[in-house]
């Protein structure tokens, strides 16, 4: 299958809120869809918002930006997700509160005409009976093949439920501590990586290792890894991995050799630890990379 399709990105979008009263749009699934579309792939971003302050900036945000407002529905009852971040020893600590508007995806709202390619989504959106339901009536789309971006955020997630999503991804991004979190805890990575490949039938199994960089297993067991450059800027953590997720897809997307995907994926990643927050709203940040 091609996956020069527009990708569908699935999920929460939310303000992260820093302890100095910087308010930072963000959400993984965001943060992947804001990237995508600097890189030119137009992503389609399904996900929901409050009738409030937060919701309309997110959607004048997002027009800004050029990106396909059509798949955000707009809740009048919950308000737009909020997460407080708490940095200790420059690694984020997240409070996630409950309840929010991308809790509650309406599966009859979304528009399953012409989907087709890669469906990217992570755990916390589906930590929701009412948004797992509309996930899962799109994941049975047969044209989408799934990206998992694992993402863990205690206490947000079901193991089992985890499970039949590896189980349902073609291809899974997690780190090293998501791999043990799961069960694959030997304390060797190579072997943790292929149980859990094997497992769950994956075609690209990517952990990422912070600072020593990442690490990616294909089908045929080959092991490719990439470490960061020498030096960057840094200013924290938060949306680092979304960024080289949304490399990985573009690579995806674009039928790059995986060589050229996880450099890539690793260099921007890099750049975007020297950005408060996840996400830039400057074009010329993206064109520095001329993916």
């Amino acid at each position: 299958m091609s996956n020069k399709h527009q990708p569908v990105i699935f999920g929460e979008v939310l303000f992260d809120c820093f302890p100095g009263g910087e308010q930072v749009l963000g959400g993984a699934p965001f943060n992947v869809a804001w990237h995508l579309q600097a890189f030119g792939d137009q992503p389609r971003f399904i996900s929901r918002v409050g009738d409030d302050a937060f919701g309309k900036k997110i959607i004048n945000a997002m027009q800004g930006w050029g990106m396909d407002t059509s798949s955000i529905q707009v809740d009048r009852q919950h308000q737009t997700g909020r997460v407080d971040i708490e940095l200790i020893d420059d690694e984020p600590h997240y409070t996630i509160t409950p309840n929010c508007a991308y809790d509650f995806i309406d599966a009859d709202a979304i528009d399953h005409s012409a989907i087709s390619g890669i469906l990217y989504h992570g755990s916390l959106a589906l930590r929701n009976a009412t948004t797992r339901q509309a996930f899962e009536k799109l994941a049975t789309e047969p044209n989408l093949s799934i990206f998992l971006d694992v993402n863990l955020r205690a206490p947000w997630y079901n193991h089992e439920a985890l499970t039949n999503w590896l189980t349902q991804a073609r291809w899974v991004k997690l780190n090293q501590h998501e791999l043990q979190q799961l069960g694959f805890a030997s304390g060797d990575m190579q072997q943790d990586m292929e149980q859990c490949q094997v497992k769950h039938e994956l075609e690209l199994l990517i952990v990422t290792r912070g600072e020593a960089g990442a690490i990616v297993r294909s089908r045929d067991g080959k092991l490719h890894s990439v470490t960061p450059p020498d030096s960057q800027q840094f200013v924290d953590t938060v949306g680092a991995g979304d960024a080289f997720t949304a490399v990985f897809l573009h690579g995806l997307i674009s039928d790059w050799p995986l060589t050229r995907i996880l450099d890539a994926a690793q260099q921007f990643a890099a750049a975007v630890v020297g950005l408060r927050g996840a996400i830039s709203h400057d074009p010329e940040f993206y064109r520095t990379f001329k993916l």
